[in-house]
């Protein structure tokens, strides 16, 4: 398989993404998509051919294989990467969406026209809400993983012989795996690596809902601000008229009452 392609989609996706984003990239290239294509593929490369029964009854081997690895470690590992990066996906098209609207208002309009979007690829209104639930789309796919891994291979671990039972096999069979050491060494590099991620997804979730917070009230102080100072400069405009009024009325001299004298 081609993993290029992912790669390019990883690089692409970076120009948008915040640190813990870059992070969370470097995570899936470097420790899981590059260690999966060097040294997985070949542990795991011929895992049924290496799955010795001690029995000659036919099909019994195929079944207890079957039986204790319903689905292969790599094939697993290979959707995972799979849908955990397509969110990043939905991101470069939005950002593609709002270049392409752009183009078309700039040719709509004349030159000296305004912009739509300040910056095409600011995480800014609708941009924003795709980022945060690509996050958590992410999130939510590495932990689902994470579960089916749990409940398909306890404690992520594979025991060294297991002993089989089904039908067409004469008695208890037992059967070993090959290289069950190495094998558990990489499936908890793994695991460990896709809890870094999800980790830097919240991390990453957090810090955008917390910095918009900020930024809302940073906005209502600012609003507040203004209305006060529009309301002190209406009042100064109404006190300046009185006082033009009052300066224009004509002034009236006041007599004193006349005394009279004893």
């Amino acid at each position: 398989m081609n993993w290029g392609v992912f790669q390019a989609l990883l690089s692409g996706a970076s120009h948008f993404s915040t640190a813990f984003g870059r992070i969370w990239m470097s995570v899936v290239f470097v420790f899981r998509l590059l260690v999966y294509v060097v040294a997985v593929e070949d542990v795991w490369a011929d895992e049924q051919g290496e799955f010795d029964c001690n029995t000659r009854q036919p099909g019994c081997t195929n079944v207890c294989y079957d039986h204790y690895f319903p689905v292969s470690h790599i094939r697993l590992w290979a959707l995972q990467l799979i849908l955990v990066t397509c969110p990043s996906l939905l991101v470069l098209m939005h950002v593609a969406y709002r270049e392409d609207r752009e183009r078309k208002h700039k040719e709509k309009q004349e030159k000296g026209c305004g912009r739509l979007y300040v910056d095409t690829g600011k995480k800014r209104g609708g941009l924003w809400w795709t980022y945060l639930i690509s996050l958590i789309v992410k999130a939510t796919v590495d932990s689902v993983f994470l579960y089916i891994f749990h409940h398909i291979y306890q404690d992520y671990s594979l025991p060294s012989v297991v002993k089989c039972t089904l039908p067409p096999c004469p008695n208890i069979v037992d059967c070993f795996i090959a290289r069950p050491t190495e094998k558990n060494i990489f499936t908890l590099f793994m695991v460990v690596a896709t809890v870094i991620c999800i980790i830097l997804n919240l991390c990453e979730i957090g810090y955008l809902v917390s910095k918009r917070c900020r930024e809302h009230l940073i906005q209502q102080d600012q609003s507040k601000n203004v209305i006060a100072y529009l309301q002190n400069q209406e009042r100064f405009q109404v006190n300046n008229k009185v006082n033009e009024e009052l300066e224009m009325m004509p002034s009236i001299q006041v007599t004193p009452p006349e005394t009279k004298l004893k």
